[in-house]
């Protein structure tokens, strides 16, 4: 919610990826451009990523998991969220008056997150959209063992956080284990080197809890210190 952040991307959301001038803000073209700067450093021994891996990492990328994360949060716990975040940026925008407008437009889509959260359409065509995602990777794991073949890429780096989300979420039994192909493929990913530094020392075992205090603690500590 800082202004320098909101003058690099004014709609104030993640991810933003900056690389000196050059800013992305999506994700897809994001993990494009770190895979060009990973095969030209490497001599360009690595071909890109074929359409196939790209278009399953645009079928992953069109499902929003906001809703859904949201709504599977203790309504006492997302009110509190929701009241501080609104809070944060009345706080910026009197900081930051030129930023206003931006400031604004965040705070609005905040008020109608909270009205679309109340909405059960919203929230079951949301479902839905994510149930048949999954339907669809484990139809296909059944002929290969990562998602666009039968080597890791750039489609399973996408997919992963959206597993280790419905696990963080303590829906791994109904999204997960349900799905013997994707139970079997989350066993797989979960011993690479590259998932154990970026999401399982987070998010795995105590790892998660650890996370949620401290990330709790930081926003408690930043709400205290902005009272003075």
């Amino acid at each position: 919610m800082d202004s320098s952040f909101f003058r690099m991307n004014p709609s104030g959301k993640l991810p933003v990826f900056k690389n000196g001038s050059h800013i992305i803000f999506n994700t897809i073209e994001i993990i494009q451009y770190i895979e060009r700067i990973a095969i030209v450093s490497s001599g360009g021994g690595v071909s890109f990523s074929g359409r196939e891996v790209v278009e399953w990492m645009q079928k992953i990328q069109d499902w929003n998991p906001k809703f859904f994360t949201l709504s599977h949060i203790p309504e006492k716990y997302l009110f509190y969220v929701s009241k501080f975040i609104r809070r944060v940026v009345i706080a910026r925008m009197a900081e930051a008056p030129d930023l206003a407008g931006a400031y604004h437009h965040k705070l609005r889509e905040a008020y109608e997150t909270e009205d679309e959260l109340k909405n059960q359409d919203v929230l079951r065509v949301n479902k839905e959209h994510l149930i048949r995602l999954l339907d669809e990777v484990e139809t296909q794991l059944n002929e290969t063992a990562y998602i666009a073949g039968e080597e890791f890429s750039l489609a399973d780096v996408t997919l992963i956080p959206v597993l280790a989300r419905l696990v963080l979420l303590d829906l791994e039994d109904e999204y997960i284990r349900s799905r013997p192909n994707i139970a079997e493929y989350w066993l797989l990913v979960k011993q690479r080197p590259s998932y154990k530094k970026v999401i399982g020392k987070y998010f795995d075992g105590w790892g998660r809890y650890r996370t949620l205090i401290r990330t709790w603690c930081f926003v408690r500590i930043r709400s205290m210190l902005k009272r003075y």
